[in-house]
């Protein structure tokens, strides 16, 4: 049995056996991604895919350059597979911290002035098994969604079903364990973070007794406009340079990632930039040839696609992440949003090529 084809072969392509097997593996990263907390699972994911990626480049897993979220080897088994795939180990972490919120001893009592615990995705949640057992459903749950994804919509325009899927696991996770799908803004709107700024609070879950910030801005370092555009400017100069100059379309991607460790520790002012370097890299190999006289075109269009994932990132922290009491991910939505954007501009016939189709 090629392991490989349990990823990328349709799903009425698996058989039985094959189709438990991935299952029962993405029930198992679903609880390690909860047991080591979510925003930790995904720095491994940044690390897999810069080994995938360096294997890749080298020859020694076979697969092909720049090749798609469904790529051979270890950027696509273990990166954006059942261990450490967004989707699953990601996506199941920030489930299970959900639902440790609300469960007596499974999670730090909020402290008064400090965001909703629901939003802790780098509180690791140890051994508890229903804490586990939660991550490790979500965890199936964003395996077979984004199984689905690839083979219906994806089929007619191609985008990042694991960043949707991710974004999707979130609204899912706030209804089933009984959260405001979107909140209720603190101040005028959603996009206001004016009470924040200003100190504002209100009472917390815990009582009168318990405040916590009116809004609660995903980056209290990164939420202004000018600073989110530079940040992304920056890091989709950096994603285009890289594609351009490896043909890998996810090494950028594996280094913000992986930069995350540093705001797991608690450095401040670490950016958060996935959501940039993704979109920088496939804006930089979609619309021209990336290669002699095109690479400078292709370079700077990858900080336009940079920037474009950092604005919608941002807009998404504001509606979905900010007045929320869970963590609906700010960079899978803009991920999602970019490259469905692609794939409509390919559908066009702007784009030259769709960079999320695996070659």
């Amino acid at each position: 049995m090629d392991p490989v084809l349990l990823q990328i072969e349709l799903l009425g392509g698996r058989t039985g056996a094959e189709f438990a097997y991935w299952l029962i593996a993405a029930f198992a990263g679903g609880c390690f991604g909860a047991a080591i907390g979510a925003l930790p699972a995904f720095c491994f994911t940044g690390f897999a895919v810069i080994a995938g990626e360096a294997a890749n480049l080298v020859g020694l897993t076979g697969a092909p350059e720049g090749a798609a979220l469904t790529s051979s080897g270890i950027t696509g088994l273990v990166g954006f597979g059942p261990v450490f795939g967004p989707h699953i180990a990601f996506a199941g972490g920030a489930a299970a911290a959900a639902y440790a919120a609300k469960k007596e001893g499974a999670m730090p009592p909020q402290e008064d002035g400090g965001y909703h615990p629901g939003k802790d995705i780098a509180y690791a949640l140890g051994t508890r098994p229903d804490v586990l057992a939660v991550g490790g459903i979500f965890g199936v749950f964003g395996s077979v969604g984004n199984i689905l994804l690839v083979n219906t919509v994806n089929t007619a325009i191609a985008f990042d079903t694991i960043g949707m899927m991710v974004f999707t696991s979130a609204l899912v996770h706030r209804l089933v364990f009984g959260y405001s799908l979107f909140g209720s803004p603190g101040g005028n709107g959603y996009f206001d973070m004016t009470p924040f700024e200003n100190g504002q609070e209100v009472a917390a879950d815990g009582g009168s007794e318990v405040m916590r910030p009116a809004v609660e801005p995903w980056l209290p370092h990164q939420y202004k406009w000018a600073n989110v555009a530079m940040i992304g400017l920056v890091a989709g100069l950096l994603g285009g340079y890289l594609v351009i100059t490896t043909g890998s379309m996810f090494l950028g991607f594996g280094i913000s990632a992986a930069s995350l460790t540093f705001l797991n520790l608690g450095v401040e002012k670490i950016p958060v930039t996935h959501h940039m370097t993704l979109p920088g890299a496939a804006g930089a190999a979609a619309f021209v040839d990336p290669t002699g006289s095109g690479a400078v075109i292709a370079l700077l269009l990858g900080g336009v696609f940079g920037v474009l994932g950092a604005l919608v990132g941002e807009a998404g922290q504001r509606v979905f992440y900010a007045h929320g009491d869970t963590h609906v991910d700010p960079p899978a939505f803009a991920i999602a949003t970019m490259s469905l954007l692609i794939g409509a501009l390919y559908v066009a016939g702007v784009a030259v090529r769709n960079t999320y189709v695996v070659p």
